[in-house]
């Protein structure tokens, strides 16, 4: 255990756990788990609270951020979105229409393809996409705000290494 000044929110949920009989990996594997939906929690609040500034749900800037990552001509085609962003078909669609309507995106035919659109940025969903990371980026930096680099580089490659064993399994 740590010392008290050290405890966080998480470190309350040990002794109940020590209590149940949990064994001490099955502890340190909630500890990691709970840590890392707090920390994302912690961002995905402040970042929907940024975006909302710019009229944009977290999903409508997924979807232009995508976009954006996927350099000019700033185009996907909807399945390949939904795979980037985990979304299913039908919450990649219902983003896209609105999108669309706000004219951050625009669905043209593939000409290799007649059964198949591309989604593209229009010049306007590049502007809100890098407005977007703005002030996404700057979420982030308030919230992370007094942690040492080398403490956040740790942590990073610590979730790197787990990731990279429990990321190949296929999850049900």
């Amino acid at each position: 255990m740590h010392e008290a000044e050290n405890n966080d929110v998480v470190d309350a949920l040990v002794p109940k756990w020590e209590e149940d009989g949990l064994s001490s990996a099955a502890i340190a594997n909630l500890e990691l788990t709970k840590r890392a939906a707090w920390l994302s929690t912690l961002l995905e609040q402040a970042m929907r609270a940024e975006l909302a500034e710019l009229h944009l749900t977290y999903a409508e800037f997924e979807v232009l951020g995508a976009l954006r990552r996927a350099g000019g001509p700033y185009r996907l085609k909807p399945t390949e979105l939904s795979r980037a962003l985990l979304l299913t078909s039908g919450g990649t669609s219902n983003v896209l229409q609105r999108l669309t309507k706000e004219g951050y995106v625009e669905r043209e035919a593939d000409p290799d393809d007649a059964r198949s659109r591309w989604v593209r940025l229009t010049p306007e969903g590049l502007r809100a996409a890098e407005a977007g990371l703005e002030v996404t980026g700057r979420a982030h930096r308030e919230v992370m705000a007094g942690v040492p680099e080398e403490t956040m580089r740790r942590a990073a490659d610590a979730l790197r290494e787990v990731l990279l064993i429990v990321g190949r399994r296929r999850v049900r």
